[in-house]
């Protein structure tokens, strides 16, 4: 028996031939999830150091739309809170989510395992070394820009994967299980080479720690147009290979009887799922667990058929964070806790549960 089946609901075989034929109580829990993204959406961008109304925010957004004319009855500070502060953040917040979540959902299908995250093959890691990389260089030569330190968190996110599947690759095959190990391999040389840097950094450590942890202080629009290309390409590939996942939930032998190009489709998941990830944590910082715990929630709701848990578990994602960041920002106002600090107080008893699950079901 594999890992994977252990902690997978029975029902996770049942994958139906047409998404559209999901039963109604699916499609009523899409919907729910969808509105209550919305409500989530809206209280985040009320509640801050001034609060807005969750109405008036409402308004002053419709009052952006050329076609509509509403009567500005609120204080103009308003809307520049709203639209040059709270909303990018919220945007920001609910792509990284959705991201993680995502990217999450796709891992745990491609390596047959829902303990598996974002960060497994190095991801994290090779992040991590870049930003601290690119802080480092600011410090030795100021004027670089803001964009640097994201830009560096990206680049050595895609690099430490590329290595990573570069290593594990065999022939014509890549086998999970070489991946899995090329990962672990690289992902420890690249946080030995973060923490040589972090211990030579000096004053710059502070900010370093503050990227490690997780956070959005400076986030923009941006941030926000950088971020989205990359995650909604990346949504867009993982979605149109929910189905080849769902044939390789039983078997990469049994996948390929059944037509699936097994290296093909493992290349462009991984792909697609790094390009979310990396994004996603170049502006935002490692924040652990939302890739674990979403998507081991939703498939519970609605089973292992990728072509309604890859698109609920990115829902669910955007609304965890950004509930997320809710609390960061108000349980110790005016100050903020690291985002990464309350996923790990939430994800650390959720994956203790789910190694319990696992034993019970090995003690059965």
């Amino acid at each position: 028996m594999r890992p994977f089946d252990l902690l997978m609901p029975a029902r996770r075989v049942q994958v139906t031939a047409d998404p559209l034929a999901a039963p109604r109580g699916q499609w009523a829990l899409f919907m729910g999830a969808l509105l209550a993204l919305a409500l989530i959406v809206l209280l985040s961008a009320a509640i801050g150091s001034v609060y807005i109304p969750p109405a008036t925010s409402l308004r002053i957004v419709l009052a952006q739309l050329p076609f509509l004319r509403i009567a500005a009855d609120w204080p103009e500070t308003f809307t520049a809170i709203l639209l040059q502060i709270r909303l990018p953040r919220v945007a920001l917040v609910g792509l990284t989510g959705a991201a993680l979540a995502c990217s999450g959902t796709a891992y745990q299908g491609l390596f047959r395992n829902p303990l598996a995250d974002p960060f497994l093959i190095g991801v994290a890691s090779g992040a991590g070394l870049g930003a601290i990389a690119a802080i480092a260089l600011q410090s030795a030569i100021p004027g670089l820009g803001l964009w640097l330190v994201p830009g560096g968190a990206f680049i050595g996110a895609l690099l430490t994967v590329t290595l990573v599947y570069g290593l594990g690759h065999a022939g014509r095959s890549t086998p999970v299980t070489s991946l899995l190990l090329a990962g672990v391999a690289v992902g420890a040389l690249a946080t030995a080479g973060s923490t040589f840097l972090l211990l030579r950094m000096g004053n710059q450590a502070a900010r370093v720690l503050a990227f490690l942890m997780g956070g959005y202080g400076s986030a923009g629009w941006g941030a926000v147009l950088a971020v989205a290309p990359f995650t909604l390409l990346g949504f867009g590939l993982l979605y149109l290979y929910a189905r080849p996942l769902n044939l390789l939930l039983f078997d990469a032998d049994q996948a390929r009887q059944l037509g699936v190009d097994v290296e093909r489709v493992t290349l462009i998941v991984i792909v697609a799922a790094t390009l979310t990830t990396a994004a996603a944590v170049a502006f935002s910082g490692l924040i652990g667990f939302v890739g674990l715990i979403v998507p081991h929630t939703t498939r519970l709701l609605v089973g292992a058929d990728h072509r309604r848990l890859l698109p609920l578990a990115t829902l669910g994602g955007a609304g965890f964070l950004l509930l997320t960041d809710l609390l960061a920002r108000t349980v110790i106002a005016p100050e903020e806790l690291p985002l990464g600090v309350i996923t790990a107080l939430v994800g650390a008893p959720f994956f203790l549960w789910l190694l319990r699950r696992a034993r019970r079901s090995v003690a059965l």
